[in-house]
């Protein structure tokens, strides 16, 4: 009829058009927004700082059951020794920033690759039990200090974990003269994480998901930092005041890790129970937890510090997550700094002895 006006239905084609325009500008958004990102990360004064990392003098040691171990050390090499263990998913160079503040203070500063992280070998014959952890520790330990000589001992996390295994089975005061234990935790991690916090009855779902789908997910991980991403390391591991150059530093040493390293190390932490062990850390020891941790909350650390014979300080970070050693550098540096000159004879300079990496 003349006057009326008539709607064409839409074809197969206009929905084919209409869906494409839709995806291109998802696209578009996508593309702006991880543009910001990326440029977020670039202008964090930070950045710069951690592109550049110090470069220590290489050597490598060789664990109890062949495991080849990737150290470093920094500082002059007749300084008092802090040993660094990094954590799960970390590298050496997680330590960063403790180690320019320590090596400027005059400590001649050991950091280490965990077995199936970083430099270091996977595991000899798949083993990632915390044991071995220990006795990759007792074995840079060997390899570092001369016979008398013993080191401040710190570690983040899993390298916390590792020296707790480590002083269940060794002499501890033979090697160390005291110890820090950062963001940690040494029993019932599935239980006390806030990751997934459910309801009570819920709680048989939440251990499954923390296990499986945390701890021991072998999954790959994305190569590259995206605002998704980026937003849950930040989630997980991280305090609401820390800078995206930060979460991206730690982001990448996060998706670098070896999935089965991972997720094997994961599950051994997710049953593991070193509390019998903490009464044999027996040298002054200093204990830092974050407030805002969700992967060992404060309640770990006030467990610990009521079962070890010699704690000098427990130190709750406010405003902090599970990376202190990045999120709040100079206190962390001041506790090690306080654990060398507690008792400053017992921190001596290192030796040359060594086992090396060759043919056996």
């Amino acid at each position: 009829m003349r006057g009326s006006s008539h709607v064409r239905p839409a074809t197969r084609r206009d929905r084919r058009l209409w869906a494409g325009l839709g995806g291109f500008g998802a696209l578009a958004v996508a593309g702006v927004a991880q543009a910001v990102h990326m440029r977020r990360i670039g202008h964090d004064p930070e950045a710069e700082r951690l592109r550049t990392p110090p470069r220590g003098r290489g050597r490598c040691v060789r664990s109890r059951d062949g495991t080849a171990l990737h150290v470093e050390e920094f500082g002059p090499e007749d300084g008092a020794t802090v040993v660094l263990a990094h954590g799960w998913t970390e590298a050496l160079q997680y330590w960063i920033y403790i180690i320019r503040a320590l090596s400027e203070r005059g400590f001649r500063v050991v950091a280490y690759d965990q077995r199936g992280h970083g430099d270091s070998d996977s595991a000899t014959g798949g083993d990632y039990a915390l044991d071995r952890f220990g006795e990759d520790l007792e074995a840079v330990l060997t390899a570092c200090l001369g016979d008398g000589q013993r080191a401040v001992v710190a570690g983040h996390s899993l390298g916390a974990m590792s020296i707790v295994a480590w002083a269940e089975r060794h002499e501890v005061e033979r090697r160390a003269a005291a110890a820090a234990l950062l963001n940690t935790g040494v029993g019932d991690l599935i239980a006390e994480q806030l990751l997934f916090p459910l309801p009570q009855v819920a709680q048989t779902l939440n251990r499954a998901v923390a296990t499986r789908g945390f701890l021991g997910n072998r999954a790959p991980l994305p190569r590259f930092s995206t605002p998704l991403t980026s937003t849950a390391v930040r989630y997980v591991a991280f305090g609401p005041g820390a800078s995206p150059a930060k979460v991206a530093f730690y982001e990448r040493m996060l998706v670098t890790s070896p999935p089965d390293a991972r997720a094997k190390t994961g599950l051994a932490m997710s049953v593991m129970d070193l509390r019998e062990a903490l009464p044999r850390l027996t040298v002054p020891t200093i204990v830092i937890a974050g407030e805002r941790d969700r992967l060992t909350p404060p309640s770990h650390a006030t467990r610990i510090a009521e079962m070890l014979p010699d704690l000098r300080r427990l130190i709750v970070l406010p405003d902090t997550g599970h990376m202190s050693p990045l999120e709040r550098p100079g206190e962390v540096t001041a506790a090690l700094v306080e654990l060398a000159t507690l008792a400053p004879e017992r921190v001596t300079a290192v030796g040359t002895s060594g086992t090396g990496c060759g043919p056996e």
